[in-house]
């Protein structure tokens, strides 16, 4: 049993100032997940949203992942109530909210991982509960550590920020980096000034509004910029990027490469 003074570490973990990392799972294998979850992560960034991973690969992989450090969390494809719905109840954590783009979203998102009377969420958790076994019950279980994290992928989400961050049980302001990039008319391009502005934009609402600034980084190098600029929750690269880096190491050496030098999420 889950005793009641329990907190979700990396919500401790933030509110201490420290930074969080999560590992990307792409791979829809349980095996995968389990071992990614003793490596020493924070927590799974199990993908649903760009990839094959489907809601019974999601449960295996919490399962598997019961008694280990690393905590689950899923991006879901869409925020609406129903998809936030069925991940938690599959006994993730945190859910992590594409596009999240308008205030109105950003409260669709905040009462999806709530149960009333602060949010919508319906009660069917049989399957969570089995996953914790929290000694308070489930429902305020899950009320207190499941995390909202809301990411901010348009132009149009810099420009209400404000009101966007201000929403009540958004926990982080994700940036999704690339794709801020591509609404920004950059084309990916990450060092560009506006895009960099648009960045500090989204850390000062953030800060202002008592919540955590994200952002991916694919290095500790990159993390370590980060954290100076105000990030502190991080998405590091996949499991399929991270396996061919470690190919890397051991192959170019050796004078053998592969067919492609790109990264795969």
């Amino acid at each position: 049993m889950i005793p009641k003074s329990w907190q979700n570490p990396v919500r401790v973990a933030l509110r201490e100032g420290k930074p969080v990392v999560g590992i990307t799972i792409t791979a829809a294998s349980v095996e995968i997940a389990a071992q990614a979850a003793q490596m020493g992560f924070d927590f799974l960034w199990i993908e649903m949203e760009h990839s094959p991973i489907t809601l019974e690969t999601l449960r295996s992989m919490v399962l598997a992942t019961r008694g280990l450090p690393a905590i689950p969390f899923a991006r879901v494809p869409v925020v609406e109530t129903w998809t936030a719905k069925r991940v938690l109840d599959m006994g993730v954590l945190g859910v992590i909210f594409p596009f999240t783009s308008t205030p109105e979203l950003a409260r669709i998102a905040a009462a999806a991982a709530q149960y009333p009377p602060h949010g919508r969420r319906g009660h069917g958790a049989g399957l969570a509960s089995f996953r914790w076994q929290p000694e308070e019950g489930y429902t305020d279980f899950a009320d207190r550590n499941v995390m909202t994290i809301a990411m901010i992928e348009e132009a149009h989400a810099v420009e209400r920020i404000g009101e966007i961050a201000a929403t009540p049980g958004i926990d982080v302001l994700f940036i999704g980096t690339s794709d801020l990039s591509f609404s920004m008319g950059l084309r990916g391009k990450q060092d560009d000034p506006r895009l960099q502005e648009a960045l500090a934009k989204v850390v000062a609402a953030a800060k202002a509004s008592g919540k955590f600034a994200g952002r991916p980084a694919a290095t500790a190098a990159a993390m370590g910029k980060a954290i100076e600029q105000g990030f502190q929750f991080f998405q590091a690269p996949a499991d399929v990027r991270l396996l061919a880096e470690g190919a890397r190491q051991i192959l170019e050496p050796l004078g053998k490469t592969g067919v492609a030098d790109r990264p795969l999420y």
